[in-house]
C-alpha cells in the first residue's frame, strides 16, 4: 500500500513503443537488485525526468496516464516494484504491489 498514492488515482508512467507493442518502461536498481517502474504524480515531473531514465535507442517513448491500481496489478504480476519519483528523479516512495 502506498502513503502517497490513493486508489483510483491517475499517475504517470513512461510507455515504450506506444500504440503497438507498448509496455511500461522499467528500470533496474543494481544496488538493491530490484526491477521497478518509475511512477510520477504529475505529468510534468515525468516529462522532466524522461532523460534520466535508461531507454533503448531506436524506440519511441511517451508519458501516459494510468490508474494506480491497474499499474500496480501489472507491476506485481511482472515482478516489478513501483518507485514514486519527484521532478528531480529522487525516490519518494518504494511500493511492493501485491500479487
Amino acid at each position: 500500500m502506498s502513503q502517497l498514492l490513493k486508489n483510483h488515482q491517475w499517475v504517470y508512467v513512461v510507455v515504450q513503443d506506444p500504440g503497438k507493442d507498448e509496455q511500461y518502461l522499467g528500470q533496474y536498481e543494481t544496488k538493491s537488485d530490484t526491477a521497478f517502474i518509475p511512477v510520477f504524480i504529475e505529468k510534468e515531473h515525468a516529462l522532466m525526468c524522461m532523460n534520466l531514465l535508461v531507454k533503448d535507442k531506436g524506440k519511441k517513448y511517451e508519458v501516459q496516464a494510468v490508474i494506480y491500481e491497474e499499474l500496480a496489478e501489472h507491476a506485481g504480476a511482472g515482478g516489478f516494484k513501483l518507485y514514486v519519483l519527484n521532478n528531480e528523479g529522487t525516490i519518494q516512495e518504494k511500493i511492493s504491489p501485491l500479487l
